[in-house]
């Protein structure tokens, strides 16, 4: 009788556990889809040129420059209508017969000096390429006198204490002495 318990719950457990694997390896193929290293790029398959060299061409130019809606990716990397109307002139440009140079400041004299991702050191760039370094300076300034102010506020134990004048000393006493009357 111990046997035959035992047989359908062995069973049971069996047929339990198996959704589970399911469930698991389901969710780690997802977590594997998801956590994969390429970038996945929002270049459409209609704008993908047929020569490969001047894809390449196209897919090395778009990938420095910045989507202008999205601010943080390339125009490669951008579903964004303004990023794909940038490829498809970039892909123009390079079928025309233009440079890679010549397209990109092409752009940059459409855009400006913000459609590049590593924009050029320059007099109307210098303020973004110094401000990391004025900010960490600031900073650095900014904890300096805080640990200074705190380190001089937090020893009171190291200060010298004056002695207390007489009348100081008879104020005390006049206080002590009426607490001591209304607790009394």
């Amino acid at each position: 009788m111990h046997a035959t318990r035992r047989f359908p719950l062995t069973f049971a457990r069996r047929v339990c556990r198996a959704p589970r694997r399911r469930l698991v390896a389901v969710l780690l193929l997802a977590l594997a889809a998801i956590a994969d290293g390429t970038p996945s790029l929002a270049v459409q398959p209609d704008e993908v040129l047929s020569d490969p060299r001047l894809e390449a061409r196209a897919r090395h130019i778009s990938a420095g420059l910045r989507c202008l809606v999205c601010q943080n990716q390339s125009i490669d990397d951008s579903n964004a209508p303004l990023a794909r109307d940038l490829r498809l002139l970039v892909r123009e440009r390079l079928k025309a017969g233009d440079s890679d140079e010549a397209v990109v400041h092409y752009v940059v004299q459409r855009y400006g000096d913000f459609v590049l991702l590593r924009p050029p050191l320059n007099a109307g760039t210098v303020l973004l390429w110094l401000a990391p370094l004025l900010l960490l300076a600031g900073a650095t300034v900014f904890a300096v006198r805080q640990f200074r102010t705190v380190g001089r506020t937090a020893a009171p134990d190291t200060a010298i204490e004056a002695p207390l004048s007489d009348e100081e000393k008879r104020r005390l006493d006049d206080i002590l002495n009426r607490d001591g009357r209304s607790s009394s």
